[in-house]
């Protein structure tokens, strides 16, 4: 039982740390402020529940009982996560709304876009 024990808790080492890896990169790469707060919100999340799974376990084979302090942030973390990023999105999408971007410049020789679709000739 003691080598199962030990190879799930690698596994859910090596998957959250995979995870919040892939996060991080998605934090850093992604193009705007709401493709990037997707990366931490999503994989992080499952990324560093993973790792706190893995820490109960090693936690409760070490001492009997279950370690309460790694579930607590667990379930905080999976409750304040999506949480803060909808908070976020919410105050990103009113500060558009105040303050539109500016518009892209045109490349040369193209005609303004008016908003509607092109017409086709008859």
């Amino acid at each position: 039982m003691s080598a199962a024990l030990d190879y799930l808790i690698a596994a859910l080492l090596l998957i959250g740390g995979g995870f919040a890896l892939l996060g991080s990169f998605g934090l850093a790469r992604f193009g705007d402020f709401y493709k990037r707060l997707h990366g931490p919100t999503k994989a992080t999340t499952l990324g560093v529940g993973c790792i706190l799974i893995g820490s109960v376990l090693t936690h409760s084979r070490l001492r009997p009982g279950l370690s309460v302090h790694e579930l607590l942030i667990t379930v905080f973390l999976f409750i304040s996560a999506p949480v803060s990023a909808h908070l976020l999105i919410k105050a990103a999408l009113h500060r558009d709304r105040q303050n539109p971007p500016p518009p892209e410049p045109r490349r040369g020789g193209e005609p303004p876009n008016s908003g509607a679709p092109p017409r086709r000739a008859p």
